[in-house]
């Protein structure tokens, strides 16, 4: 079946007039010392990484994590941002404030909180030098680290192995991410950067 060039660029012309969602560029995984599996295939639609809409007085560059809606925006500026699906704390495990970004790891280490330890205490063996990087470790393969000052909050924002989280509450306080996610964000912020967790 032919085309004609007419019809060719009236169909190119109604795409870029299309006010859908724009798609974020692919993220390369090919260097990373454990495998990543894109997994946005496993999530409902709507938590899948995208650029949206998203008006906010908020700097470009700065992190709006939504709680009630299970979404972290990072914030691109002129009525735009990137939207990722998100886990995060379950009931009585919540946190909202301001806070920045002072740490910011690659498959990073995990230690037990006491709170972790209560509730499954055979996490003790981790305590001593915390679990290493890699696929087991439950803070996925980065981690961004919330400080209020020179205070660690304990909080983060960290990949998660396990795409049946994202979109619920099911979290320690922590907000996570799809792997392939956190690695995108990562890669698109910086130490001091400011991280807003809107109220739940």
């Amino acid at each position: 079946m032919t085309i004609s060039r007419r019809l060719f660029l009236a169909s190119l012309a109604a795409a870029a007039a299309t006010p859908a969602f724009a798609q974020v560029a692919a993220v390369d995984l090919s260097q990373e010392p454990f495998p990543v599996k894109d997994e946005e295939n496993k999530i409902e639609f709507k938590y899948r990484r995208k650029e949206v809409d998203f008006e906010s007085a908020e700097a470009p560059g700065t992190i709006v994590v939504d709680p009630k809606k299970r979404f972290l925006y990072l914030i691109l500026g002129n009525g735009k941002a990137i939207r990722y699906g998100a886990s995060v704390g379950k009931q009585g495990r919540t946190w909202s404030g301001q806070a920045s970004i002072g740490r910011m790891e690659k498959w990073p280490t995990w230690t037990p909180t006491p709170e972790h330890l209560a509730e499954f205490p055979k996490l003790a063996k981790y305590v001593p030098g915390g679990m290493p990087g890699g696929p087991e470790n439950p803070m996925g393969a980065r981690a961004l680290y919330l400080y209020q000052g020179d205070v660690d909050t304990i909080y983060r924002i960290h990949g998660s192995h396990d795409p049946s989280l994202i979109g619920r509450k099911k979290t320690a306080g922590c907000v996570s991410l799809l792997n392939v996610d956190i690695i995108d964000l990562y890669n698109r912020v910086q130490l001091g950067t400011k991280v807003v967790v809107l109220e739940y």
